[in-house]
């Protein structure tokens, strides 16, 4: 992959806004809007030509990421051949990560080697509460170790999630399966893997920062949180013990790079650590 020369950023955190997309995460994707204060009925779709243009412009590439959670949510997948094309016809701009439904079982680890071999996608997205399992259950243990394998990194959600909030069960979402803690056991068993851990983990802040600080193998993508809102010790492990494993990423489009980055610089941040954030480890990360 060639990258442009002016490169600022990698966003490792895009969800692609699109119809399809959309109903990939049916009534769940409303309220998880609502939660970031977007007040919305039904859901509103961006051409991909819109959020190519918005990162392009930006001197920005974005980490486009497929969804399959048919199992637990009976909602159809935003699929890996649609964020390779994407990736096809965008090449400068878009990056992509597969999705696999840890359910599937062999289908899934089949399309895993299909999604990073065939397809050229870049690693692989998991949502926990809405796939509802736990990272260290051992049934799922053939499908890490074939990720591993194909030496592509695989994210995983942390912490408290905008699908169901707000409504009265959470819409049958149970958060208990985004717990840092169990991303800590799973590094343990496969310290070949790369694991990306999404967001600061907020309530489990503290815990998420223990599991990055102690397994090297992961890193932690500070996207899904305004960068104002950053603790005092998160802030201290990007300037030194994560300056190396911390990964600029927003959410889009529920919060817009732009946003992000005015919020970052109003951080105690050193300027070179700002330089791997932003860029250098995630091409560091994904061999770009």
């Amino acid at each position: 992959m060639n990258l442009r020369p002016d490169l600022l950023a990698i966003d490792i955190h895009v969800h692609p806004p699109v119809a399809e997309m959309n109903a990939a995460g049916g009534e769940l994707a409303l309220a998880a809007a609502r939660s970031f204060g977007i007040e919305i009925d039904e859901p509103i779709a961006m051409p991909l030509e819109a959020v190519a243009n918005d990162y392009s412009s930006q001197a920005m590439m974005a980490v486009l990421l497929a969804w399959d959670a048919e199992s637990a949510t009976g909602y159809p997948r935003y699929s890996n051949d649609e964020v390779a094309g994407a990736v096809e016809k965008y090449p400068d701009t878009f990056i992509g990560f597969g999705s696999v439904d840890p359910w599937k079982g062999k289908v899934a680890i089949a399309e895993a080697k299909r999604a990073a071999g065939d397809l050229g996608l870049k690693g692989f997205k998991f949502q926990q509460c809405a796939q509802a399992f736990r990272p260290d259950d051992h049934r799922f243990y053939p499908l890490w170790e074939t990720i591993a394998a194909l030496g592509v990194p695989a994210l995983f959600h942390l912490g408290t999630t905008g699908f169901g909030a707000g409504t009265r069960g959470g819409m049958g979402i149970k958060l208990d399966y985004a717990r840092p803690v169990y991303i800590d056991t799973m590094a343990a068993d496969f310290p070949e893997l790369d694991i990306i851990m999404a967001h600061p983990g907020w309530p489990w802040e503290q815990e998420a920062l223990a599991v990055a600080l102690h397994k090297s193998n992961c890193y932690l993508d500070l996207s899904g949180w305004s960068p104002k809102r950053f603790s005092k010790e998160l802030v201290r492990s990007i300037n030194r013990e994560l300056k190396e494993r911390a990964l600029f990423g927003t959410d889009y489009p529920m919060i817009h790079p732009t946003k992000w980055m005015a919020s970052f610089d109003t951080l105690e941040v050193d300027p070179e650590v700002k330089q791997k954030v932003l860029l250098d480890n995630a091409k560091a990360l994904l061999r770009l």
